[in-house]
C-alpha cells in the first residue's frame, strides 16, 4: 500500500513540475522576451499604440493575471487526480 502512495506522490509532484516549468517559460515569454524586442514590435499598431509599448505596459500584465488562473486550475485538476486538494 505504501508503495501505490509513493507512486502516486511521484507521479503527482511530476505534473506539478512539468505544469511549473511551462508556466514559468510562459512567464518569461511574456515578461522578458517581449520587452526585450518592443522596438521591433513597434512597426506594427494595435489600438492606435505600438504593438511593443502596448505588449510591455499591457498585454504582459494581461497575460500574467491568465497564467496565474490557468496555472490555478490545471493544478487543482492534478490535485484532484491525486486527491491531494483540501476537502
Amino acid at each position: 500500500m505504501a508503495s501505490a502512495d509513493s507512486q502516486a506522490r511521484i507521479r503527482h509532484w511530476a505534473k506539478t513540475r512539468n505544469l511549473t516549468i511551462v508556466i514559468l517559460a510562459l512567464w518569461v515569454l511574456f515578461g522578458i522576451l517581449a520587452p526585450w524586442f518592443a522596438k521591433d514590435l513597434d512597426a506594427f499598431h494595435f489600438m492606435g499604440f505600438k504593438l511593443g509599448y502596448y505588449m510591455v505596459v499591457q498585454g504582459s500584465l494581461i497575460a500574467f493575471v491568465v497564467l496565474i488562473w490557468v496555472q490555478n486550475l490545471a493544478q487543482d485538476k492534478i490535485d484532484d487526480e491525486y486527491e491531494h486538494g483540501s476537502n
